[in-house]
């Protein structure tokens, strides 16, 4: 295990960007509250009842995180999405730890001029290229996409 201020623990490269830094408080039973220091937090329940879960926030951070970069994308090809819908279905194991192991996203867009191929298009760069919560998973989750664009 490395502690804090072990020189080991640091990554070899210097980072460009100053880490990201999120405080969890406790709240009671299962329920906390997360977000950066001094900024807006989030609400976490480990039971689902009064907030997302903490699968189900990282599967929103998938899905947030390609649908930031298929908006940039896709405004960078003139064709700017008006609306965008991002059901994600994830698979879990059976087995403890029940961890992902697969994951559809379903993107449905609307917006002037968007053809159909450059959303796919668009979508394909996001989770394999650019979306670094993607890029932070285990590649044993098998993440699969659909885009309807209408």
């Amino acid at each position: 295990m490395k502690t804090v201020g072990d020189p080991s623990a640091q990554p070899a490269a210097a980072a460009k960007h100053a880490p990201n830094r999120i405080e969890v408080n406790w709240r009671g039973g299962h329920r906390f509250t997360a977000g950066r220091p001094g900024g807006p937090t989030l609400q976490v329940d480990g039971d689902g009842v009064v907030a997302p879960g903490p699968v189900d926030t990282m599967l929103a951070s998938l899905a947030t995180c390609a649908a930031v970069d298929v908006v940039d994308i896709l405004a960078k090809r003139r064709t700017p999405v008006a609306s965008m819908h991002v059901e994600v279905v994830g698979t879990r194991v059976e087995t403890t730890p029940r961890r992902l192991q697969h994951v559809l996203l379903r993107f449905r867009l609307t917006g002037d001029g968007i053809d159909p191929a450059n959303a796919e298009r668009a979508v394909a760069l996001s989770v394999e290229k650019y979306c670094s919560v993607r890029s932070s998973l285990d590649r044993d989750i098998n993440v699969e996409w659909e885009v309807e664009v209408g």
